[in-house]
């Protein structure tokens, strides 16, 4: 009767033909612990790759104004969580452009107009403009020419 147990022993003739990362029965193989550490590696680093690109409508547009800079984000953020990009294009896309600051010629002319109404607002906290009450606006108003005494 022929033995049945198996030998941890290669064949002698085989070792001649295998290439060398493959390892001996018992042995550990090297191979197997390269490429996950490299596998590893990669992963990582393509994620950081790709958040890293994905934040960058954000990082362009941290010159931009506050409101801008927060659309930005916001459609950053729904670009990532719906794997849509055309969100991502969008915040580009507004992250390149300048929006018009539309609220420095509407506070030019209300200033204006608060001089040429003769009602001027106290100076408040850190040198910024207070708001009047009705009350102190009517007693801050200079008179009309018919409404003048004398």
């Amino acid at each position: 009767m022929a033995d049945t147990t198996a030998t941890a022993v290669m064949n002698p003739a085989a070792t001649d033909h295998l290439p060398s990362f493959v390892a001996m029965p018992g042995q550990t193989d090297t191979l197997f612990f390269i490429m996950l550490a490299f596998l590893i590696a990669a992963v990582l680093m393509i994620g950081t790759l790709y958040l890293k690109l994905h934040a960058l409508p954000e990082h362009l547009a941290h010159r931009t104004s506050k409101v801008q800079y927060e659309v930005v984000a916001i459609l950053a953020l729904i670009a990532l969580f719906t794997h849509n990009a055309i969100f991502w294009i969008a915040a580009l896309l507004l992250a390149m452009i300048d929006l018009p600051d539309l609220t420095a010629p509407l506070s030019s002319m209300a200033r204006s107009l608060e001089k040429l109404s003769g009602r001027r607002r106290p100076p408040g906290p850190e040198g910024q403009s207070g708001v009047l009450s009705y009350d102190e606006q009517a007693a801050a108003a200079q008179p009309f020419p018919w409404q003048r005494k004398g």
